[in-house]
């Protein structure tokens, strides 16, 4: 049900709303990605850092806890592959190692009709991965529309789709141990008290045949020999083929496969589960569990101060970005009535979910004068422009070339952006012309 549930959950993702926009949407050519009712636009540089930086944190943490839970339980690659891609397969071709069963499994015709079913899949899989870029409503559009309307995104849903085929018809579990770098670095963020599948040694050794006792007064095993009966169930269940027996691997991504096989055998040869388990370096060594150890506590408090500051940050965003830049060219141009010419360009984010006005304006030393296109901007819901402007000040105004002055953006609800700018003109002195003698 976990599994399935996570199914539902990848494709509700880019279609469910909150406050009217997807709860995930990276929209990478308008520049703008939606996360649970939340805008970030390219300057929120900050934002997205300490997001990142958390998301990292938080992986840290639950693998210093729990291991490699993801890849086992979460990961899309293991949800699809074991519980979409595989059911398919068995039900096409049969349970490897067992009899095939029915006309489907034993005609021939099992294994083409298995690669249709994984081009259907794959191809519904790509539109919901592109859902996650263009918008379910885009998406919709765009299917029941010609595919010469939008070549880019057709062309995304064929290659995402034969890169779907190749995954889970071919590549499969050599994601993991090849493309994956997850499990080349888990070493480092694994210790002694973290939760891993491991095979209790002394318990199962040494390994051996066993036979199920039929009377209830005799013991179930002989005693010189360990529950272990060296079916290699564990080894046959498990998706990259290891053997757990042989101690943590990197190739082990914790889907417990292992452990649910071996609890089977020994139900059926009247021992006790576990064999195989979820448990602890240090308890299998008798030396008990630790939860409170130096990194278990560092990374919470590390993953606080960085919410925290993100929550900090977030607050701080107004109803608009403003964004000066210098204009193109030279960097400043003499008039003919002696004033300093500046070439500025202001770019206005717009981040309400409505059309708004915006009113350019600029203060500075007297004779500042301020002119744009258009003094008062109209922006769509998360629209951005910008608007290049001039400003005209006295050349008495300078001081080493150099004048200080603000531009002040303002909009609704009492918003007032003033970015200070320094305007460039003419280093050398300013000679005031001396009036004749009366």
């Amino acid at each position: 049900m976990t599994a399935y549930a996570l199914i539902l959950l990848f494709v509700a993702l880019p279609v469910v709303s909150v406050n009217g926009k997807p709860v995930v949407l990276l929209d990478i050519i308008a520049r703008r990605f939606h996360f649970f009712g939340a805008t970030f636009h390219p300057t929120d540089t900050l934002l997205l850092a300490l997001l990142l930086v958390g998301v990292f944190l938080l992986i840290f943490w639950i693998t210093a806890l729990l291991g490699r839970v993801w890849c086992g339980w979460a990961c899309p690659q293991t949800v699809y592959m074991e519980f979409l891609y595989r059911p398919i397969e068995r039900w096409c071709e049969g349970t490897p190692g067992r009899p095939k069963k029915g006309w489907l499994q034993t005609s021939g015709v099992g294994k083409p009709f298995k690669f249709v079913l994984y081009l259907v899949c794959s191809i519904a899989l790509a539109h919901v991965f592109l859902a996650y870029f263009v918008s379910w409503e885009n998406l919709h559009r765009w299917v029941f529309g010609s595919p010469s309307d939008h070549p880019v995104g057709f062309a995304v849903v064929m290659s995402v789709s034969g890169a779907m085929m190749f995954d889970f018809g071919y590549f499969r579990e050599q994601v993991c141990l090849v493309a994956c770098p997850y499990g080349r670095f888990q070493s480092v963020m694994l210790d002694r008290h973290s939760m891993t599948i491991r095979y209790d040694r002394a318990r199962g050794e040494p390994r051996g045949p066993r036979t199920r006792s039929t009377s209830l007064e005799l013991p179930i095993v002989t005693p010189a020999k360990g529950d272990c009966i060296d079916c290699r169930m564990c080894v046959t269940t498990c998706p990259t083929g290891i053997d757990i027996r042989n101690g943590v691997q990197m190739e082990c991504i914790g889907c417990a496969q292992c452990i649910d096989a071996c609890d089977t055998v020994m139900d059926k040869i009247g021992r006790p589960r576990g064999l195989i388990r979820y448990s602890t370096q240090a308890a299998m060594e008798g030396k008990g569990v630790k939860l409170l150890r130096p990194r278990v506590v560092l990374y919470p408090v590390v993953l606080a101060v960085m919410l925290a500051l993100f929550l900090v940050v977030l607050s701080r965003t107004g109803i608009a970005d403003v964004t000066l830049l210098r204009g193109l060219g030279q960097p400043f141009i003499l008039t003919e009535d002696g004033d300093v010419d500046n070439t500025v360009r202001v770019k206005v984010v717009n981040r309400l979910n409505s059309e708004t006005e915006f009113t350019l304006a600029a203060e500075g030393p007297q004779g500042l004068r301020f002119s744009a296109e258009s003094s008062v901007v109209r922006l769509n819901p998360g629209e951005t422009r910008t608007i290049p402007a001039q400003v005209f000040a006295p050349r008495a105004a300078f001081r080493n070339g150099r004048c200080p002055v603000t531009i002040l953006v303002s909009g609704p609800e009492n918003f007032t952006q003033r970015t200070p700018f320094t305007l460039l003109g003419p280093a050398s002195p300013v000679t005031m012309p001396q009036e004749p003698p009366r």
